[in-house]
């Protein structure tokens, strides 16, 4: 936030949105706190996200993070802009699953699963062009967007969109032409129709 105007900017979100991921370096968690203290705005954004982050409280912190690979074209990207040295990965952050090939230009990682009421939850990737079949929800489904567009029917996600389809509903169709990535928390007792 520029002080003077009082405007938001870009910097100054993206520092508010690492503050409610809990990733700003210990440094700028003063000054980000003091921004939230004294910013309706910025309140109202922390309010916003606090769910979103709380959901994922109980996973693991390696499938939170971009892959080594994304995170170091972000740290030299983020480095040639602000003029700092780029920050990379802690080595093991790269022990990660591969992500497997379900179907033509879906992929996924399976994060969590519970055979016995058929749920799970994964990370889930549509290369650009893809369609995912229409289904319908066996269970209720939720789904964040990470990374990308994504089509559902006529309802447009972009990154930090956040989706949930009741028991019974039907996607129709489910598309991105961008490609994606998503966390979704659905059924393996899904009916493609």
């Amino acid at each position: 936030m520029n002080s003077k105007s009082g405007q938001h900017d870009r910097e100054h979100l993206d520092l508010v949105f690492l503050y409610a991921l809990k990733a700003l370096p210990a440094n700028e968690i003063p000054v980000v706190e003091n921004w939230i203290s004294s910013c309706a705005d910025c309140r109202q954004e922390i309010e916003t996200l606090r769910p979103i982050v709380d959901s994922f409280v109980f996973w693991p912190t390696d499938i939170l993070r971009p892959s080594v690979s994304l995170w170091g074209r972000l740290a030299h990207r983020i480095s040639e802009q602000t003029g700092k040295s780029p920050v990379f990965p802690p080595l093991e952050l790269q022990n990660k699953p591969e992500w497997e090939a379900v179907a033509p230009g879906i992929s996924c990682q399976v994060l969590a699963a519970d055979t016995e009421s058929a749920g799970v939850t994964m990370l889930v990737r549509l290369e650009p062009g893809t369609d995912y079949p229409p289904h319908r929800h066996a269970v209720r489904e939720e789904l964040h967007l990470l990374h990308g567009e994504l089509w559902i029917d006529d309802k447009r996600l972009s990154p930090g969109d956040y989706i949930r389809a009741e028991a019974g509903s039907v996607d129709h169709r489910v598309w991105s032409d961008t490609g994606c990535t998503c966390v979704l928390l659905t059924s393996t007792r899904d009916v493609l129709l």
